[in-house]
C-alpha cells in the first residue's frame, strides 16, 4: 500500500465501523423504538450496506483519486443523511430544513464518480 493512500486507506475503515456500529444500532432501535420503525430501519440499510462498501475500500490495495474523492463524497452523504433521519424520528427536530435529501444527492454523486473512476482507470 502507498504511502499516499494510507491516509484513505485507514480513513475508509474508520467509516466503515462507524456506520457498521451505526447501522446495528439503528437495526436494534428499528426493533425496540416505539416510534417509526420504518425509519431507523433505512437508516440500518443504507449504513450497514455502505459500511461493507467502505470496508471494501479500506482493505483495497488501489486507490485513485477520483476513487477517493467519490468516496468521501458517499461518506459524507451517507452521514449526512443518516445524522439527520436519526435525529428527525427520534429527537423531534431538524438538522436543517434538507440535510437527508443533501445528503442522499451526495451519495449519488459519489457513486458516479466512483463509477467514471473504474470507466476511465486509475488516475
Amino acid at each position: 500500500m502507498s504511502t499516499d493512500s494510507s491516509w484513505f486507506n485507514r480513513l475508509a475503515l474508520v467509516v466503515a465501523g462507524i456506520l457498521g456500529a451505526g447501522g446495528v444500532a439503528a437495526a436494534a432501535g428499528a426493533s425496540h423504538y416505539s416510534g417509526d420503525e420504518r425509519v431507523l430501519g433505512a437508516v440500518a440499510l443504507v449504513a450497514l450496506t455502505h459500511a461493507a462498501a467502505f470496508l471494501a475500500l479500506g482493505l483495497a490495495s488501489t486507490t485513485g483519486r477520483l476513487l477517493r474523492v467519490g468516496a468521501l463524497v458517499v461518506g459524507a452523504g451517507v452521514c449526512l443523511f443518516c445524522i439527520d433521519l436519526v435525529i428527525r424520528d427520534v429527537f423531534q427536530f431538524a438538522l436543517m430544513p434538507i440535510a437527508a435529501p443533501i445528503g442522499g444527492i451526495a451519495i449519488i454523486a459519489g457513486w458516479t464518480l466512483i463509477a467514471v473512476a473504474g470507466a476511465i482507470g486509475r488516475r
